[in-house]
């Protein structure tokens, strides 16, 4: 049987869709190299389809079986959306989840205008079910999945807790845009870039407002809650930061590749990236590349420790599979992957405050 459409790999965050995967290039076939992941889960599905199943089902027991935790399978209309969110647009609900230290899913953040700010869920509510279903002890990537969709208009039930009070919210997906970077002028000229994720564009943005901001201004680059994107964007981003040099390397199937900031960007301006545990994959690269290359100082908590690649594997029937692939390390050869970076502040509360100051301590550059 002919196997599915393989694709290039991906550095890639889960699928939470605050999220969006980090692509990497596309790697030249090896037929002499080691087997390929993305290409036995496409030959194993594909058998399974034979015996009768679905794709989707057949690709989501072959993922199952392999005890990958990042691994993901797409119906067609699921890997539609995911690559328009790629584009910085989805359907959805407008918010972004994440658990909490007691292991509860709570919202970290509520799109502006989107349909839940209008039904007023707020960031620090719990969720407690979606359409009925439990979501206690789901992968927040699952949970965030279940919200989005690929058709505006359908309904979603959300159990919701605040405090004391519970109590249940029909919303219905709307199709809404990331604006996945805000720039915002601090007190003494400083200028915070804040990127909420690494979607198309989102590198040219940070690279603009780098270069508009005042002669000598500090950056507070905030990346707290920034669960990924893509790559390319992301090391456009380093670029503006770094004048050339490594942003990062990884292996796909036992090879070695490296990611390279164009060279013209600023490499003098102080600058504090500010991260915590949502922090996340292409994140968490560009985060690795400024601490490594004494680019900037990390402020805030440890990160999430996702860095591993996907390659996507197109099924017969339409559907994707993605399995790991490999692993990329930053510039001075760290693993992130199930380790995250620590900052070289750590700060848990009032974490913004004390990256301004650290700023403000920076001075202007020399």
């Amino acid at each position: 049987m002919e196997r599915g459409a393989r694709r290039g790999p991906r550095l890639h965050a889960p699928r939470a869709r605050s999220v969006v995967a980090a692509s990497g290039r596309d790697a030249p076939d090896d037929p002499e190299g080691p087997a390929d992941p993305a290409d036995e889960a496409a030959d194993a599905a594909a058998e399974a389809m034979a015996d009768g199943k679905s794709g989707t089902k057949a690709a989501k027991d072959v993922v199952s079986r392999s005890g990958d935790r990042w691994s993901s399978v797409y119906s067609q209309g699921e890997y539609r959306a995911f690559e328009q969110a790629l584009g910085g647009v989805y359907t959805g609900v407008g918010l972004w989840a994440r658990r909490d230290a007691q292991g509860r899913v709570e919202v970290s953040r509520v799109q502006r205008g989107g349909p839940a700010d209008r039904a007023g869920i707020r960031p620090g509510d719990r969720l407690t079910t979606i359409d009925g279903a439990k979501v206690k002890g789901r992968p927040v990537t699952d949970v965030v999945a279940l919200l989005r969709g690929d058709r505006e208009g359908t309904p979603v039930v959300l159990g919701l807790e605040r405090g004391t009070r519970t109590w249940s919210r029909t919303l219905r997906r709307a199709r809404l845009s990331t604006h996945s970077v805000t720039v915002t002028r601090l007190d003494r000229g400083a200028v915070m870039i804040k990127v909420s994720g690494f979607t198309k564009g989102s590198g040219a943005a940070v690279r603009d407002a780098v270069r508009r901001a005042p002669k000598g201004a500090g950056i507070l680059l905030d990346l707290r809650g920034n669960s990924g994107g893509l790559v390319t964007e992301a090391t456009t981003a380093a670029s503006a930061l770094l004048d050339g040099g490594l942003v990062a390397t990884y292996d796909v199937r036992g090879k070695q590749r490296a990611l390279h900031a164009q060279p013209g960007g600023d490499p003098a301006r102080p600058v504090v990236a500010l991260v915590d545990g949502g922090t996340m994959s292409a994140a968490e690269l560009l985060t690795g590349a400024l601490q490594d290359r004494g680019r900037a100082v990390v402020v805030g908590s440890r990160t999430f420790g996702k860095g591993s690649v996907q390659m996507p594997s197109t099924l017969p029937d339409g559907s994707v599979a993605e399995l790991t692939v490999g692993h990329y390390r930053t510039p001075s050869g760290r693993v992130v992957d199930g380790r995250g970076i620590t900052p070289d502040l750590e700060v848990e509360d009032g974490a913004q405050k004390r990256a301004e100051t650290v700023l403000t301590g920076l001075g202007p550059p020399s």
